[in-house]
């Protein structure tokens, strides 16, 4: 059974970028995985189970010869719908149980090109429905000269996969634009910030496009609806509200997975 097993752990885990990721996403320990390729050990019932719910396949199939295993394999994959008709569906949510950790309310941050040497701080909100992990973003603030308030609202998904998070947003509102952006969870252990890079369309001038560091700050859940939007804003690097751990990535004094 441990050499049907490994043929088939191996035969499958090639439709997949690589071993490593594969462990990271099931959580199972990498030595232990490459004994179950190897033929040098079984998994318990309880990570036996983890492996076909993440492969989405029968327990019984991965224990069968290996022919067995290859033909039932392709019929299945013949008989699916090809991801190609929506290739959204297999992108979000991806990984929901690790998602779900980082549901909440956050403070973003990042360098706004329409006002240089200031930072843009909006709110996002991250909430469950239907299976799906939904953000709303809102920014909104004057710019330094006290121009009219701008206003910006995004909806979209998140998703995670090997390890990041993925956000895809649309603004319904004006001419309408795309947002994404890829945040780096540094410590499993920490999630007050999150860091990464976004990608959008810059408020003026001309909606040009841009690219820059992110930083989402956790809003702890006491501080109310009204006061976190009250913080939205541009302000200038140096003002004494921007926390000096958003600063220092913002302006590349500490690096993607720096210490907190």
């Amino acid at each position: 059974m441990n050499e049907n097993f490994a043929k088939n752990l191996r035969h499958i885990c090639a439709e997949r970028v690589s071993t490593a990721q594969i462990c990271r996403e099931i959580g199972i320990n990498p030595q232990q995985f490459n004994r179950y390729l190897s033929g040098a050990g079984m998994p318990s019932a309880h990570n036996l189970r983890r492996i076909a719910l993440y492969f989405d396949v029968m327990e019984h199939l991965l224990l069968s010869d290996n022919a067995t295993f290859v033909a039932a394999r392709g019929h299945l994959n013949r008989n699916r719908p090809s991801v190609h008709k929506d290739p959204f569906a297999n992108a979000f949510p991806g990984d929901l149980a690790r998602l779900r950790h980082y549901a909440g309310a956050y403070h973003i941050h990042f360098l706004t090109p329409s006002w240089p040497d200031h930072i843009m701080i909006g709110a996002t909100f991250i909430d469950e429905e239907n299976g799906q992990m939904n953000t709303r973003t809102i920014e909104r603030g004057r710019g330094p000269s006290q121009e009219r308030l701008q206003r910006t609202r995004y909806d979209g998904r998140c998703s995670f996969h090997g390890s990041r998070i993925f956000v895809v947003e649309f603004e319904s509102e004006q001419e309408g634009s795309i947002t994404e952006t890829v945040l780096y969870p540094a410590h499993r252990q920490q999630r007050t910030y999150l860091r990464g890079m976004t990608l959008g369309l810059a408020w003026r001038p001309r909606r040009m496009p841009y690219s820059s560091r992110a930083i989402w700050k956790k809003i702890e859940s006491r501080v109310s609806l009204r006061s976190a939007l009250e913080k939205c804003g541009i302000y200038p690097v140096n003002h004494a509200s921007i926390d000096p751990t958003i600063r220092n990535f913002l302006l590349e004094k500490t690096g993607m997975a720096g210490e907190e």
